[in-house]
């Protein structure tokens, strides 16, 4: 029997078709509705499942279920997903299981999408030599998880909201409608917002270029990279900004949990790899307060498929063989 797994983003839905050896054997990749509502969300996860099955030659009949990683508060009870402010007007509470169950006629899984993400690398990823992680992930907005003896710490069911601690009281405006919050400084959503602010007053910027070129309607990861490369300096400047602030915010987190690894993961901490990585942990290193015993900071493992291939993991908890990943895709 097969399993789908959904990692639902900002900008685009990423479906893999799992076997029972924890091979991806189909796949689709989706951009995520911008002006569609949760009705058009859904439509799009519906259609991204039944093109990776199509991908796997398979069909609904041999599917166990199907895992959707979501941004948001999960209510596991009533298969609901709430204050997801980086999914295109989600406002208030959101009814997925019900509608994705009726649509595909197979049990759905609904779980936080950095959690599942965190939880592939734990199992599957960078994290899997170590008991205890935290999982960091950049895209959209900023995201974590916390692995605790080989199990995700849950907490009261939001264990792991890096994204929202405080990196600059009174800093700069977060999409959650607070101020200093790291998602404010290291979620591209609001990077983009600040690169459009300064490129509107006049900073020379190859950044709106590039999007169009690579025909997108916001500064995907690939993007970000893009303009990198080609040393500009607005981006440069974020991208500082950004490491300056998961620095300080991963000291925080390690002086708190005292775990064995961190891990760097989402779109864009994906698409800018071990440098970004190994930035984030010379920004730390001044924080720590016991710096000789600093956690080793890794570059996720699992690439764009790693969330999806966590929620996967909801569906039946079964773990491949060491080394039986499979190959991996990181698109712009």
């Amino acid at each position: 029997m097969l399993r789908a797994g959904v990692d639902l983003g900002g900008t685009k839905i990423q479906t893999v078709i799992v076997d029972a050896d924890g091979e991806v054997v189909g796949q689709c990749r989706l951009p995520t509705p911008q002006d569609k509502g949760p009705t058009g969300v859904l439509d799009a996860i519906v259609a991204s499942v039944r093109a990776a099955l199509d991908d796997a030659a398979a069909s609904t009949d041999q599917l166990l279920g199907v895992g959707v990683g979501s941004p948001g508060q999960i209510a596991h009870d009533t298969g609901t997903v709430s204050h997801a402010g980086n999914l295109p007007d989600w406002l208030g509470t959101i009814a997925v299981t019900a509608p994705l169950r009726a649509a595909l006629g197979v049990p759905i899984e609904l779980a936080n999408d950095v959690q599942v993400g965190v939880m592939a690398e734990s199992r599957l990823g960078a994290g899997r030599p170590y008991s205890s992680m935290l999982g960091i992930f950049c895209g959209t907005g900023v995201g974590g998880g916390i692995v605790i003896n080989d199990e995700l710490w849950l907490g009261r069911g939001a264990a792991g909201e890096v994204g929202h601690m405080v990196v600059k009281p009174d800093g700069a405006p977060c999409p959650c409608g607070r101020h200093g919050c790291l998602e404010a400084y290291a979620g591209r959503a609001a990077m983009e917002a600040e690169a459009r602010h300064r490129i509107a007053r006049g900073k020379h910027s190859h950044l709106l270029k590039i999007m169009e070129k690579k025909g997108r309607t916001r500064m995907s990861s690939g993007v970000w990279a893009k303009a990198l490369e080609r040393g500009d300096h607005v981006a440069i400047d974020l991208i500082d900004r950004a490491v300056w602030a998961l620095g300080l915010a991963t000291a925080s987190a390690v002086n708190l949990l005292d775990v064995e690894a961190v891990v760097i993961g989402g779109g864009l901490g994906t698409r800018l790899g071990t440098p970004f990585a190994d930035r984030i942990r010379t920004a730390m290193l001044p924080h720590l307060i016991l710096p000789e015993k600093a956690p080793q900071v890794l570059s996720a493992a699992l690439g764009d498929l790693g969330g999806a291939m966590g929620a996967a993991l909801r569906v039946e908890h079964t773990v491949p063989p060491p080394g039986e990943l499979g190959a991996v895709l990181i698109e712009d």
